[in-house]
């Protein structure tokens, strides 16, 4: 199955994301409440594109993937409004939500943001699902430990984690439904594409992380880099 093939093919990747010092200290709570809201101001910046980017990339396949334009239709009604949980869990946080919604991201979000819209209407719409596999597996793989971690060790209400503690479950049944649907992508071009795409927005996403752990990490556990 493609799907196996994509993610055996972007294993390193994948565990340079997962070992990143930022993501490693919030797994097991040891990130300051000023890095999580932090994080979930990041969060916001790239969740709310996340519609208009599935609308965009529908928009823009071509008439022989008529079904995975379907499976895009589902993403939609599934996606929508998220980016207001992550402003109501800042406000949840002691955030003032509105300021964060008239900010401006970071340079890794902005830049990784940029790159999917470049992918669905400079390049090919499929290798979007590229940054699909990379949130959704992220989501999947930490979200519900870091969210329990962080309300054990920051003290806070569930209602500051229900873009984690959601998406953690949600993104289980979404990853069936994701790989169902590129295990009908047959043309070894487009498969191709995908992977490196993936293989990119790992990297992508991970400089969010690495943006932030400059500004929230002890020196001396950031990560070393050659």
């Amino acid at each position: 199955m493609f799907y196996n093939q994509l993610l055996e093919s972007t294993t390193n990747e994948r565990q340079q994301l997962l070992n990143l010092p930022l993501i490693r200290a919030g797994a097991t709570g040891q990130v300051s409440l000023q890095a999580y809201i932090a994080f979930l101001i990041e969060a916001y910046h790239h969740v709310k594109h996340t519609v208009p980017l599935l609308m965009a990339c529908g928009s823009k396949l071509s008439d022989e993937y008529e079904w995975l334009r379907a499976g895009i239709a589902e993403y939609i009604n599934e996606e929508l409004g998220h980016q207001e949980w992550i402003l109501n869990d800042i406000a949840a946080c002691g955030g003032d939500k509105e300021a964060v919604r008239n900010s401006l991201p970071g340079a890794a979000t902005e830049i990784m943001v940029a790159y999917a819209y470049d992918m669905i209407h400079r390049v090919n719409p499929i290798g979007f699902l590229g940054m699909v596999l990379v949130l959704e597996g992220t989501s999947t793989a930490l979200a519900t430990q870091v969210g329990e971690s962080l309300q054990t060790s920051l003290n806070l209400p569930n209602q500051a984690f229900s873009y984690l503690t959601s998406h953690g479950a949600l993104d289980v049944g979404h990853t069936e439904f994701y790989a169902a649907l590129v295990n009908k992508i047959e043309d070894k071009k487009v498969r191709d594409l995908l992977i490196l795409s993936a293989k990119n927005f790992y990297q992508l996403y991970g400089d969010i992380f690495r943006e932030l752990g400059e500004r929230f990490m002890p020196a001396n556990l950031q990560e070393v880099t050659a």
